[in-house]
């Protein structure tokens, strides 16, 4: 087959500079971004009922950009006026940065790993005396919360947004040549819309082992998969499923 059109299930890349326009480029291809998942803050009326009050912690955990923002936007809906000497650690330098949007940094403390949550518990380790508040959504990595309890850190969680399928009525159809999913939920999401999709001819791509799983539980056909050793990214795998097919006759 002659591959024409993907359908990405991830909101549209905000920079040029995305490889997907490099990939629908090169071949003339038609891409397509649609989250099939978004997130939605719980209320405070619904955060109240977790019983967390905000003033016992020392310390909080971001790992993303969403969980800087809903910390920030229940602690307002809360009336909670966040203090001082309140100390942020950060899974990145990018999420650390983005603090800026509510705080004066050079005023706080402040610490981050490079990229990965490990490098993030080598610093909270040296903080064991704190109480560190965990922000997340109600769809969240079990192992944050393993190594947290593994090394001892006094910690609670906090469900600050959940992830809910979005509204794909005005996809009308998927009549895509690849679908490419990121998350369980948004294999979730597209039979939720679309209850009698029927893959046929349909590539599939899934990354991750827990999107692939899922898609398999569906009754879905993989295709296309990553990260792995030849591809360690969503675009490598489709440049090189497409460029298989292209050689087919």
């Amino acid at each position: 087959m002659k591959v024409k059109s993907i359908l990405v299930s991830q909101p549209k890349p905000e920079t040029d500079k995305s490889p997907y326009f490099d990939l629908a480029q090169k071949f003339k291809v038609k891409i397509d971004f649609k989250p099939f998942i978004h997130l939605e803050g719980v209320p405070a009326k619904d955060f109240r009922k977790e019983k967390i009050t905000l003033q016992e912690y020392s310390a909080i955990i971001f790992t993303s950009r969403n969980s800087v923002d809903h910390f920030f936007r229940i602690a307002e809906e809360m009336r909670y006026i966040v203090p001082e000497t309140l100390k942020y650690f950060c899974i990145s330098e990018s999420t650390a940065f983005y603090l800026q949007k509510y705080v004066v940094y050079r005023k706080r403390k402040i610490f981050y790993g490079k990229q990965t949550f490990n490098e993030l518990m080598d610093i909270i380790k040296k903080h064991k005396d704190e109480y560190f508040l965990l922000p997340c959504s109600d769809i969240h990595k079990q192992d944050i919360s393993k190594q947290l309890k593994d090394s001892n850190i006094k910690f609670e969680k906090a469900i600050l947004y959940r992830t809910v399928c979005s509204d794909l009525k005005d996809l009308k159809n998927v009549n895509y040549d690849i679908l490419v999913f990121f998350s369980p939920s948004g294999i979730t999401s597209l039979f939720q819309n679309f209850p009698n999709f029927k893959q046929r001819e349909t590539k599939v791509a899934v990354f991750g082992h827990t999107t692939a799983k899922a898609a398999m539980k569906a009754g879905l056909k993989i295709d296309i998969s990553a990260p792995n050793t030849e591809a360690p990214s969503m675009t490598m795998a489709l440049e090189q499923f497409i460029k298989r097919e292209s050689k087919k006759k």
